[in-house]
């Protein structure tokens, strides 16, 4: 039986580490202190950077050095656009399984989604955001699109904490559309009316991030 690589580890600890949000965009990898951390020499981390930066997640510049990579206004809109098609998709087949206890169990976090908006943490909602929906989308039945949900996610963690960080208006308008999903489901609504919903939510987040994106461009002067 053949043992991980170094490399493989380093690969693993620093993916891991972006996956997660621990090493957000703009950080810098100095490769001596993940080493000592995992008592190898500077070679085998490199070589990790290396297949990192193959995979876009991290860029190397001079007089800076390795970096997780800035995130990219058409790589968001990109993840946005794919993970709203397949996260419908998923949630849409996922429907006819859905049982009481779980519809119970997504509007139990929904309404800690509720109370928490008076003292609004972004990255704490957006971790309850992630539990709601994957009640809902973790029921469907077909193991490669539920793959393609789950890779999005992790790259929506790589590209930008929290939407709601930029828009944090559009956090109670993503509660009042949480229960309008879960009354589609309960009503017995199609699987496609129900992935069309799921859909239009995912992209009703994106189009306010976008705005926004654009008024920080082009600022409205006052009156």
């Amino acid at each position: 039986m053949s043992t991980e690589s170094k490399s493989e580890r380093a690969y693993r600890l620093i993916r891991g580490r972006i996956d997660a949000g621990e090493y957000m965009p703009g950080y810098r990898l100095v490769l001596a202190p993940i080493a000592a951390e995992l008592d190898m020499s500077v070679v085998p981390v490199r070589e990790a950077i290396r297949r990192l930066e193959a995979e876009q997640l991290v860029t190397f510049e001079r007089n800076v050095g390795a970096q997780v990579s800035l995130v990219k206004e058409t790589e968001y809109l990109h993840t946005m656009q794919t993970l709203a098609l397949v996260e419908g998709s998923a949630t849409g087949l996922a429907a006819p399984f859905i049982t009481k206890d779980q519809i119970t169990r997504a509007r139990a976090v929904n309404e800690t989604m509720r109370e928490s908006l008076e003292a609004f943490d972004p990255t704490r909602f957006t971790e309850l955001n992630l539990e709601f929906h994957a009640v809902l989308f973790e029921t469907c039945p077909n193991p490669h699109i539920l793959d393609l949900v789950h890779r999005g996610w992790n790259r929506m963690k790589v590209l930008r904490n929290s939407s709601f960080s930029f828009v944090p208006g559009r956090a109670s308008e993503s509660v009042e559309e949480h229960e309008r999903i879960l009354q589609l489901i309960e009503q017995g609504a199609t699987p496609l009316d129900i992935e069309l919903a799921a859909r239009a939510h995912r992209t009703a987040t994106l189009d306010a991030v976008l705005a926004h994106s654009e008024e920080l461009k082009h600022p409205v002067s006052a009156a």
